[in-house]
């Protein structure tokens, strides 16, 4: 009996170093599909534009020379850094106006609207807009911001203004005001998703102890939601940041951005200085999405 329970007792850890080895390996087998779609869509593209960045470009050619003079003219232009800092600015710009506008909107439809079906109706209507073409979207704004359009026409007839605002249309603003309005609903739904995992007892606790709603949302209701701010904020980030279209059609192309410059050397077959701004943008990105999610912890919000 005792030799037994021995020999059992020794092939026990055996069992289980065999159980873990196999579990690892189907770990590996099923994580393999994904890191080899990253390695070849993500990490193998960017290796690519990086060392693309370094080659030597001539007028109608480009040679595999390695060399530091794109980098270097971007660093030296005003031109380019312009582009660059205008780009920051209608970031910065157009995700506070969709933290503005979106966590309002959020806050109605996750913590005050208690009816399942009306809340999915309503975020239904937020994304309506996306079942048409973005270029549409986007230009459908002209006639709104034009000097004779709706927004002019409403103005005078309030009596707000006097004559029509010529910077509505083909203007920075222009640019901005199309930006919030395609790209708020990505605040919106994380934002209303958080607040709807809020317990309501909470809530009614803090009221019973005599809490107003200014410091019940101080307290419970922002800290509980940051997590959907900052999932929104890295959702219209890396959007806003790679933009090109919406500041083309409504600035009419007074409003240079990263995106525009990396478009038109493409076009010019200058794939050298595009592939700088490429890498430039792509650090910008990087280091904005790591900066937000220093914020909260995801992993354990969500």
């Amino acid at each position: 009996m005792t030799m037994t329970t021995t020999a059992a007792a020794a092939e026990l850890p055996a069992a289980q170093s065999t159980a873990r080895r196999s579990r690892q390996r189907t770990a590996y087998w099923l994580i393999a599909p994904g890191v080899l779609w990253m390695l070849l869509f993500l990490v193998l593209p960017i290796g690519m534009i990086l060392y693309v960045s370094f080659w030597t470009q001539t007028t109608f050619a480009i040679q595999p020379v390695l060399t530091t003079k794109s980098w270097t003219t971007f660093f030296s232009s005003d031109t380019y850094l312009s582009a660059l800092w205008t780009t920051v600015r209608i970031w910065l710009t157009v995700l506070f106006a969709t933290i503005l506008v979106g966590y309002p909107a959020g806050l109605f439809v996750g913590l005050f609207v208690k009816n399942r079906t009306l809340q999915t109706v309503l975020l239904t209507l937020c994304v309506i807009p996306f079942w048409t073409s973005f270029l549409i979207r986007v230009l459908a704004w002209r006639p709104m911001l034009g000097k004779e359009g709706a927004i002019n026409i409403v103005l005078q007839w309030l009596g707000i203004t006097s004559a029509p605002i010529d910077a509505l249309l083909f203007s920075e603003l222009s640019v901005v005001i199309g930006m919030t309005q395609i790209y708020c609903v990505f605040m919106v739904g994380p934002i209303a998703f958080m607040l709807g995992r809020i317990d309501p007892n909470i809530i009614e606790a803090a009221r019973d102890l005599g809490a107003g709603f200014g410091r019940i949302f101080r307290t419970i209701i922002l800290p509980l939601s940051l997590p959907g701010v900052v999932v929104g904020s890295i959702f219209v980030s890396v959007m806003v940041l790679g933009e090109f279209a919406t500041s083309a059609a409504l600035s009419g192309r007074k409003v240079n951005l990263l995106g525009n410059i990396i478009v038109t050397q493409v076009g010019s077959l200058k794939w050298a200085f595009a592939s700088v701004i490429g890498v430039v943008l792509t650090l910008i990105i990087g280091v904005v999405v790591a900066g937000l999610l220093r914020v909260v912890n995801l992993r354990k919000e969500l």
